[in-house]
């Protein structure tokens, strides 16, 4: 089991160091300038066994957002009332800057934002993991027509607060400013699902 424990966080740390590598060739040099031939050799691995690790190109961007895909599946399977779980971890997320709600002005994390909604590939892949997500969510909710249908307003309205909150801040508008607004743009939007969906996963009227 020990043994076992270890070939894991080996398996994760190699996936995590060839994800920083690629990252780093992107940015500076551009997503579609760099092969996976130079990714491979600056992480001293052949190409076969990177694509062991990373089926497509795109896989050793969006590697670093990979960890968030079950997550509103999580939250959700925990809760008697989803949708306010889900409200308060997007607020949660907000408060402590976490990159993936948008609010961040690190260089580094607008550098990777500028990257990912920059590259119309990686657009197009991080779709996948956007379906993903909706189905992790779809089937903690339920999995019949009623959950997929909640499950994709969910993941909508995350996405869209995310990219709304990464755009003002490439643009030039400070977290400061950015914030207040961030955090009344995701309790409306919360309470607008809440009042749209069936009371079993948390929606209906409240007062």
């Amino acid at each position: 089991m020990e043994e076992m424990g270890l070939r894991e966080r080996k398996r994760q740390r190699m996936y995590q160091d060839v994800s920083d590598i690629a990252v780093r060739l992107f940015l500076e040099r551009g997503f579609d300038a760099v092969s996976v031939a130079e990714v491979a050799a600056a992480a001293g691995i052949s190409k076969p066994t990177l694509f062991r690790y990373f089926p497509a190109k795109e896989d050793l961007v969006l590697h670093r957002i990979a960890d968030h895909e079950t997550e509103a599946a999580r939250v959700a399977a925990a809760a008697d009332d989803p949708v306010d779980a889900l409200r308060r971890n997007f607020l949660d997320g907000l408060r402590r800057r976490d990159p993936v709600t948008g609010l961040n002005d690190h260089p580094q994390v607008l550098a990777f934002h500028t990257l990912l909604y920059g590259t119309p590939s990686l657009v197009a892949r991080a779709y996948g993991h956007l379906r993903r997500s909706e189905a992790a969510l779809a089937a903690a909710l339920g999995g019949d027509l009623e959950a997929r249908l909640a499950a994709g307003q969910i993941i909508a309205v995350q996405r869209i607060l995310a990219e709304d909150n990464w755009r003002r801040i490439a643009a030039g508008e400070g977290v400061g400013e950015v914030a207040p607004d961030a955090e009344r743009a995701a309790e409306r939007a919360f309470a607008r699902l809440a009042a749209t969906l069936p009371d079993r996963l948390g929606g209906g009227s409240r007062e």
